[in-house]
């Protein structure tokens, strides 16, 4: 995975790569950049024509993301960290693009898990 690779190299390391909750819930890839837990949706495209990768991960992919990273945190036991929501584009073209969009979107105001 073209994505895993790149955030490797910016220093990220990877703790779960395919993240299916019970009930529900999934998130790509699940990492440390530094002190921060970062939960990513990555999407790939051949083509910007209809819109970018980011465009494709609406509300419900969000929810789908959100669902994923709140059973991971209570198999943390809820712990006091910082994390994230972010979106790894992947633009399949002749030579591939990657883009990281930190904090792409974030919890509803108020969220408890």
């Amino acid at each position: 995975m073209e994505a895993a690779r790149h955030v490797r190299r910016l220093g990220w390391k990877i703790l779960r790569r395919n993240f299916r909750a019970p009930g529900g819930g999934e998130v790509d890839l699940i990492c440390r950049d530094g002190e921060t837990l970062v939960f990513a949706e990555v999407k790939t495209r051949r083509s910007e024509e209809l819109g970018r990768p980011l465009d494709a991960v609406d509300p419900k992919k969000q929810r789908l993301i959100r669902q994923g990273a709140m059973h991971w945190l209570n198999l943390l036991k809820r712990p006091d960290i910082t994390f994230r929501f972010d979106v790894i584009e992947v633009l399949a073209f002749e030579c591939p693009e990657i883009r990281v969009i930190d904090s792409a979107f974030t919890l509803p105001d108020p969220f408890r898990y």
